[in-house]
């Protein structure tokens, strides 16, 4: 399954976030009202849904993110793929390990 074949229910992510809807919709730039719409069970346009997914779900802040370092990865992917597949192994194993330690925070 790709990752965009799941369905995103923003009211779950949300909550499991922990944030107000104000909070949790603004940093994709939707208003409370529009985002209380998709809670609700309006259908999201493909390109909020992407957004809540890249910021919510896989908790990627989009402020960092510069032109340069997509193209960068395009390029290592395409020119050197060895090295992009251990880069991102070695990263995915480091997320896991980050991911569990958390699992564990809310546990206790």
């Amino acid at each position: 399954m790709k990752t965009t074949d799941f369905v995103l229910n923003p009211r779950e992510i949300r909550l499991r976030r922990g944030l107000n809807q104000e909070r949790f919709w603004s940093q994709i730039g939707v208003t409370q009202s529009g985002g209380s719409r998709y809670e609700s069970g309006r259908s999201m346009p493909k390109p909020v849904r992407e957004l809540l997914r890249l910021v919510h779900v896989e908790r990627i802040d989009l402020t960092q993110i510069k032109r340069v370092d997509y193209e960068i990865i395009k390029h290592l992917k395409t020119a050197q793929p060895d090295l992009y597949r251990t880069l991102s192994r070695t990263v995915k194993s480091k997320w896991k390990d980050y991911e569990a330690d958390e699992a564990g925070a809310d546990e206790e």
